[in-house]
């Protein structure tokens, strides 16, 4: 046999295929598209300023929250979703809405970050934002989400009014 013929290993890997760059850019760009000109949902986002609002220092809570002027955010929202529930003072409705954020879209063109206790304005209803979660991969890569789940509650009368 000749040496010719004799396998070796690279000193590199091979670079991942299809999931550099340009395909996550090009992933931005076709749900932004499809987020903002073909199923067009919008909400109002209502951020906390974080430099006006007075927080406690212990507990890190707010009785009376200052916010900023809203941001009209493109997103994709199901429900509301309304239930029943059963206590000792009676029968308490409460509704409640999944909004879907285009994480990169959010951060890196309109420098926008969701946080728990900011209200939405959806339909002709607050909510405020309760929990927070980002499912979504793109190409399976663990450090590259594409979504941001907010689950939101309907807000009380009287707890938020829209003014800023």
């Amino acid at each position: 046999m000749s040496q010719n013929n004799k396998w070796s290993q690279p000193s590199n890997p091979p670079p991942p295929l299809f999931t550099g760059a340009k395909e996550k850019d090009l992933v931005k760009q076709v749900n932004d598209e499809l987020i903002e000109r073909v199923i067009g949902q919008q909400i109002l986002y209502y951020p906390i300023s974080t430099q006006h609002t007075n927080f406690h220092p212990v507990y890190g809570e707010a009785i009376k929250k200052t916010f900023l002027p809203p941001v009209r955010v493109y997103v994709l929202v199901e429900g509301p979703e309304s239930k029943s529930i059963t206590n000792q003072y009676g029968v308490d409705r409460r509704s409640n809405i999944k909004v879907h954020f285009h994480k990169r879209r959010l951060t890196d063109d309109q420098d926008l970050y969701v946080r728990v206790g900011d209200f939405v304005y959806y339909g002709s209803t607050y909510y405020e934002i309760a929990q927070l979660s980002e499912p979504e991969q793109i190409f399976g890569d663990v450090d590259a989400r594409m979504e941001i789940l907010a689950e939101c509650i309907k807000a009380r009368k009287g707890v938020f009014n829209g003014e800023v």
